[in-house]
């Protein structure tokens, strides 16, 4: 997980002496720097009226939500495909050849998607049915390799699981059994491990008409053996209730040469499915969360700008810069922002804080306020490790 914050200052008489300030209060003024810092450059956008900026802060604000929790779907369904593996699932997670991190830093306006010159609410809408887009897509392509995986995995079952359910067709051979018998019928019997003798001492005696020493194990595991034997089908369901009453199962199974051919051709069938199926989908994996990381950001970006114009006014003239705070220094630098910027509250919390330190900064609603515009940006798009 990376942290970083964005937030915009008003410009004083050039966007580099805004810039050169911060770096001075929070790295070279510092006994040890704060922060990374870098500049977020946002295009000269179309403000339009007060009243639709006001009314598309609303909207930016859950719109930036959606598009977390899209770029989150992407990647969590990557790492589902690539079955946690890790080295690939970083490789993957870039925009243009950049990681996710580089990304936001060195953050680039892209004019061809988002042209500058639309309003404001048309290039969120430009971003919101991409982002639509992509989730039915990803709906739409999860659900056809689901069903693949989902098939291997139960023909997996079958053939690794407990001998009560698994396959048997490829642990039998032909001649385990008396086939074409008008009267004859063999069966399979999952027999617990430690009833072994108690099965070979009873078995002919459960019902009339089990033919004597008919009985063998054919495979076992370390819970149960499967035993064959052969009976008169007219006594098949008595005996299959006898077996029941001493806690041996038999296994509804008929010895039949094509099944077992069948179904490794259709495992070979699905795996050669999966296979086929899964280059294309990691390329559209990776190309796409691409896409929404990247709409995802706009969305910063234009919230910035929304937010910048309704607090410092016009005509626009801000610098908006992406802070990476180090290690254990948080509160230090949210100190030192609150020292450079005290001249921009409105709200007397910086002088409470003079007198008080241990006052809290100002809550609304669920957002704590600052002085500056400010929003976090909380990178985490891989599996947690611990």
């Amino acid at each position: 997980m990376e942290e970083f914050w964005l937030i915009s200052a008003p410009g004083d008489r050039t966007p580099q002496e805004t810039f050169d300030k911060l770096v001075s209060a929070t790295i070279k003024s510092q006994p040890e720097p704060l922060t990374q810092a870098y500049k977020f450059e946002i295009p000269d956008l179309k403000v339009g009226t007060l009243d639709s900026l006001i009314g598309l802060s609303d909207e930016l604000g859950k719109l930036d939500n959606v598009a977390e929790v899209a770029a989150k779907k992407v990647s969590s369904y990557m790492v589902d495909v690539l079955e946690d593996q890790g080295d690939q699932i970083l490789s993957n997670l870039t925009i243009n050849g950049k990681s996710i991190g580089e990304y936001l830093c060195h953050f680039r306006w892209d004019a061809a998607k988002y042209p500058v010159k639309q309003p404001l609410k048309n290039i969120a809408d430009i971003i919101a049915k991409s982002i639509t887009q992509v989730e039915n897509d990803l709906k739409t392509r999860s659900q056809a390799y689901n069903g693949i995986k989902t098939n291997l995995m139960n023909f997996e079952r079958k053939s690794t699981g407990s001998l009560l359910l698994r396959n048997l067709s490829d642990m039998v051979r032909q001649e385990d059994f008396v086939l074409d018998s008008e009267y004859l019928v063999t069966v399979l019997v999952a027999v617990p491990v430690s009833s072994y003798n108690e099965w070979a001492t009873s078995y002919e005696k459960l019902t009339d008409f089990v033919v004597p020493k008919s009985s063998r194990k054919l495979f076992e595991d370390n819970e149960y053996g499967i035993w064959n034997v052969t009976l008169f089908q007219k006594v098949l369901d008595d005996f299959k209730r006898e077996c029941s009453r001493n806690k041996f199962f038999v296994r509804d199974f008929q010895y039949n040469p094509q099944d077992v051919s069948s179904e490794k051709d259709k495992v070979t069938k699905l795996e050669s499915e999966k296979k086929k199926m899964l280059g294309p989908l990691l390329r559209w994996l990776k190309v796409n969360f691409g896409e929404v990381f990247g709409a995802w950001i706009h969305v910063k970006a234009l919230r910035v700008f929304v937010e910048s114009v309704l607090r410092y006014g016009l005509p626009v003239n801000f610098q908006a810069i992406v802070l990476k705070p180090q290690k254990k220094q948080h509160k230090k630098l949210r100190e030192a922002l609150r020292q450079l910027y005290r001249d921009l509250d409105s709200t007397g919390l910086n002088t409470a804080m003079d007198d008080d330190p241990m006052v809290p900064g100002l809550s609304v609603g669920s957002q704590e306020y600052f002085a500056y515009v400010y929003y976090s940006v909380v990178l985490q798009f891989t599996p947690n490790r611990k």
